[in-house]
């Protein structure tokens, strides 16, 4: 029997802890503002959410979230995740520059929000990123969209390219696993996994409905990502990031899809 299927057997069979964050990827609700998806983040039960950059923040605001948010709309929005019992963990996918100074701001303020992965594809940055992944104890996870048929010199797709990026560096640099833009690339999500040997912070959690690059979301368990034996490697590893659903299909109406999701994992792990 595959060491996947045995893992994910005892997933299924033995209540545990999840190592990590089970969290909700805001990109899910990009037509909604950041609080909106907030409140749609709890409605789906979860308890975590990765913000992404440049959602405007409430309705009737010009404000975009990020460190470039005011001390008062950086309150409202902590007061905002309060009011619906929902954490920030995560931010991302967020451009980093290798400009020392310039990049600063944003890990002070991920600190002050109490996140605890920035993901990004700054790849050029990576001697920046370590230095401030030391300073500030944030972990950085490469992310990974799916091979560009026009677009040679684009490698983010391939998990050994991420892998020889992070791999001389320090432990929280790793993969942001995007395990839909692998499948989308035609790629198994577990060989990815096994190819980044453990060096993965955080992760993007789709389940498609084929292996190819037109290829949308279903609930967990109902497609062809495996996602059982992709959570089983993670328990392994002891994976401590965030694990985002990012749910990018029925974008009006897909709460419903969210919770499935969720519950999905939480039944895995006997929640």
């Amino acid at each position: 029997m595959p060491l996947c299927t045995v893992l994910a057997a005892a997933i299924m069979s033995t209540p545990r802890n999840m190592p990590f964050y089970m969290s909700v990827q805001a990109w899910t609700f990009n037509k909604f503002t950041t609080f909106e998806a907030i409140e749609k983040t709890a409605q789906a039960g979860a308890k975590y959410i990765e913000l992404f950059p440049g959602q405007t923040l409430r309705p009737g605001s010009d404000a975009k979230v990020g460190p470039e948010l005011s001390s008062s709309d950086t309150a409202a929005l902590k007061a905002q995740l309060a009011k619906f019992g929902v954490t920030a963990v995560a931010y991302g996918v967020t451009g980093i520059d290798k400009d020392y100074n310039k990049s600063k701001p944003l890990f002070a303020w991920a600190k002050d929000m109490g996140l605890k992965v920035l993901n990004t594809e700054s790849t050029e940055s990576i001697d920046t990123i370590e230095k401030l992944v030391k300073e500030f104890d944030i972990k950085v996870g490469f992310h990974d969209h799916p091979k560009r048929a026009n677009d040679p010199h684009y490698k983010m797709w391939d998990p050994n390219y991420v892998y020889s990026i992070v791999k001389d560096h320090d432990r929280r640099i790793g993969s942001c696993a995007d395990t839909g833009h692998w499948v989308r690339s035609g790629i198994k999500p577990v060989d990815a996994i096994n190819a980044l040997h453990g060096r993965i912070v955080s992760s993007h959690l789709k389940d498609l409905n084929e292996f190819s690059p037109g290829a949308h979301d279903l609930p967990y368990g109902t497609g062809v990502s495996d996602v059982p034996a992709i959570l089983a490697l993670y328990d392994r590893m002891k994976m401590e990031g965030s694990v985002s659903v990012e749910y990018e299909y029925n974008w009006d109406t897909n709460v419903t899809e969210v919770a499935q999701c969720i519950g999905f994992v939480r039944g895995l792990y006997g929640k």
